[in-house]
């Protein structure tokens, strides 16, 4: 079984084959490890039947990203079973392959992918403009987390290497404190 793990927005999202849950928590750090045991034992699940696990990697929020990473990674070794990473665009893409990817960022501007054009980020009007080569748009959804299990199962066939570190395509607050010349 392949459990899938998301903390990169509000609450804490779990995928284990084809049953999903979403769970609204005050603080994912405390609150992940307890949702995932009962997810599993609710699911009739044993940490004996997972075989690997994928984690989001962003974008999203810059706390909850780290969690998840943390926690996935620790899953990991104890259970010395893979662990895969997952962005967003990915997922969105996994269901409309030839969308254009629009997050918003919370910054007034949005996270952007296609197929051919690697993540960054655009101002509404770079958006607007761009979007128009594509014949969808998507992002302003959630994506289904449920497709994770088929993006992680694919990295695995092709014997998968990519390091599971955060997804950041900007500098989180206190980076753009630090270094007030890096700011956009």
């Amino acid at each position: 079984m392949i459990l899938v793990i998301n903390t990169s927005g509000t609450g804490i999202d779990l995928v284990l084959d084809d049953k999903f849950t979403h769970v609204d928590v005050e603080k994912q750090a405390i609150d992940l490890p307890v949702a995932v045991e009962n997810f599993l034992h609710n699911n009739g699940a044993d940490w004996s039947d997972i075989t690997a696990i994928g984690v989001v990697v962003g974008p999203g929020s810059f706390t909850g990203i780290r969690i998840g990473i943390a926690y996935a990674k620790g899953l990991s070794i104890g259970l010395n079973i893979p662990i895969i990473p997952i962005n967003a665009f990915e997922l969105y893409l996994a269901e409309t392959p030839n969308a254009f990817v629009a997050i918003e960022s919370g910054r007034g501007d949005f996270f952007v992918a296609t197929p051919d054009m690697a993540p960054r980020i655009m101002d509404i009007d770079d958006v607007e403009r761009r979007q128009m080569a594509y014949p969808q748009t998507v992002g302003h959804k959630p994506f289904d987390l449920k497709l994770g299990i088929d993006i992680v199962r694919k990295k695995l066939e092709n014997g998968n290497t990519e390091s599971v570190i955060p997804m950041y395509l900007r500098p989180s607050y206190a980076e753009e404190k630090q270094h007030p010349e890096t700011k956009e």
